[in-house]
């Protein structure tokens, strides 16, 4: 179960990671800006989490280990040949934000339940659904604003519910199923809503403005 976890933990970081530097890349900043959003994309919401639950220091700073893989793939990424085919084609730059972005949502999501399932929050399924959640977008919604946007779960597609649908599913089925199924039916569960979401341009209504009223 250990190596299970750790190899979700490890790809959830790199896909955030991911995510996190292509943002920067966009976004034009230096090295170290890149660097920087992609750590922060990929350690951000379990940071958040961990503080939210108590866990002093958080784990990104117990063990380096997952920082520095956020780091290595964010220089990785700067690199001349890496950005040029990033940036060559505009549909597979889409593609790739897109299933980077969701395969991270899905896998962080449930990893923050686990951690919650492992603490005093078990019983509260409203408290482990919420810490599977803010795992998952904690670390987009610094993204977003350090590279001056609007944060995508407020504005876009359906992100921070695909995340809330995942955790609810990976929390229900704990008992039942065992940690890993489901683990890994909440994760897929927030992956398949999200593509879907993408695809055929799902959104929650809007509030319409003064002006269209």
């Amino acid at each position: 179960m250990y190596v299970f976890v750790f190899l979700l933990e490890i790809i959830g970081t790199i896909s955030f990671a991911l995510s996190g530097a292509i943002t920067g890349l966009q976004k034009n900043m230096d090295i170290f800006g890149v660097s920087i959003l992609g750590l922060t994309t990929a350690t951000g919401g379990g940071v958040i989490r961990d503080l939210l639950l108590g866990n002093y220091p958080p784990m990104a700073f117990r063990s380096p280990f997952y920082a520095l893989t956020a780091l290595g793939v964010s220089l990785l990424c700067f690199l001349p040949a890496v950005r040029k085919l990033l940036f060559k084609n505009k549909t597979v730059y889409n593609r790739l934000m897109l299933i980077t972005d969701s395969a991270g949502l899905g896998l962080f999501a449930v990893i923050g339940v686990k951690i919650a399932m492992e603490s005093s929050s078990k019983n509260n399924l409203f408290f482990t659904v919420f810490i599977g959640t803010v795992t998952a977008v904690g670390g987009g919604v610094l993204r977003d604003l350090m590279a001056g946007g609007v944060p995508f779960i407020l504005m876009k597609h359906i992100y921070a519910c695909a995340a809330i649908a995942g955790a609810l599913v990976c929390a229900l089925t704990w008992d039942i199923c065992g940690s890993a199924i489901s683990m890994t039916a909440g994760s897929s569960v927030v992956f398949t809503i999200r593509l879907l979401s993408a695809h055929y341009k799902w959104n929650l209504p809007k509030a319409k403005t003064t002006e269209s009223l």
